[in-house]
């Protein structure tokens, strides 16, 4: 079988060498496409893949159509909304993601954004601690339960919501399960967002749901820039000045939010699974699930219906 990687911004060559090597091991072909800057590159270069690894690369419909051997389409990452599911269903292609590869790395972020930001952006000026704060995980996945773990070191009290997430789980991970959204905005000092951009996700982080938070609250979002609705958002934060925004999406409306002096960073691009760890596990990951795919029929980590 051949394996494609095909990455516009590149694996570190350490995992290349991992995937590499797991592939081969298995007695398939590995295929680079990297760097490439036309889309009809890939379109061509998936012709006879069996396989394809990604990163952020969009695989549409067109993909699909030119890639007639591929069976699996692996998205190195947790989030896969660059894969149209539905064409990959279409076209009889499994899609997967590598939940978890990349928790830790965007964990650590979180704290990062965070003691920036209770240190006023290191302006000079006195700030605030964590310790003794609490922390609103918006979801309790793999990011999630890895943030309550860092909390718990910073003596933070932690609290989560998620309607799909078993009360005892969430407890067993540290965290203090609440009964709705609105309540864990109610609630905590800090809310940090871990859900997927989904229909009913998109938007949700509105005017009436963060106008809940505490005197000098602060959100955090790692998770999706859709999530977000802007507008409202910033509207909240030019009525109440109290209100801090970190994030490693950058809004459309960067420029506006820029505006709010002291209370808003954005890192230049998406800065999450930016880690030497975080790429090496994902690539590897990926190729271990497409060798489970090709030798077992392994479909655990599979998106798509």
């Amino acid at each position: 079988m051949k394996v494609l990687v095909a990455t516009e911004k590149p694996f570190a060559t350490a995992a290349v060498e991992g995937i590499r090597k797991e592939v081969e091991s298995a007695g398939h072909e590995l295929a680079l496409l990297e760097k490439y800057t036309d889309k009809a590159q890939l379109l061509d270069a998936v012709k006879d893949a069996d396989a394809l690894i990604i990163r952020s690369d969009k695989v549409d419909e067109e993909v699909f159509n030119a890639a007639k051997q591929l069976k699996i389409v692996v998205r190195a990452g947790a989030g896969y909304d660059n894969i149209d599911l539905a064409a990959a269903t279409a076209h009889n292609v499994v899609a997967e993601n590598t939940p978890g590869q990349n928790a830790n790395a965007v964990a650590e972020l979180v704290f990062g954004l965070l003691v920036y930001a209770v240190r006023n952006f290191y302006n000079g000026k006195s700030g605030t601690e964590l310790k003794g704060k609490k922390l609103g995980l918006l979801a309790f996945g793999n990011v999630g339960r890895n943030v309550a773990r860092i909390a718990k070191g910073f003596g933070m009290e932690v609290y989560a919501y998620d309607a799909y997430c078993p009360l005892q789980v969430i407890e067993a991970g540290g965290a203090q399960p609440v009964a709705t959204q609105e309540d864990l905005f109610e609630v905590c000092d800090v809310v940090s967002l871990h859900i997927p951009a989904t229909e009913e996700t998109r938007q949700s982080i509105n005017y009436a749901l963060v106008s809940k938070m505490k005197k000098n609250g602060i959100l955090v979002n790692t998770a999706r820039k859709e999530v977000i609705n802007e507008p409202e958002l910033l509207k909240l934060m030019q009525e109440r000045e109290d209100l801090k925004f970190v994030t490693d999406i950058m809004p459309d409306a960067n420029a506006d939010f820029q505006l709010l002096e002291g209370r808003y960073f954005s890192t230049p691009k998406k800065m999450g699974a930016q880690t030497a760890e975080a790429n090496i596990n994902a690539g590897i990951a990926a190729a271990r699930q497409i060798n489970a795919f090709f030798k077992d029929g392994d479909t655990k980590f599979q998106v798509n219906k």
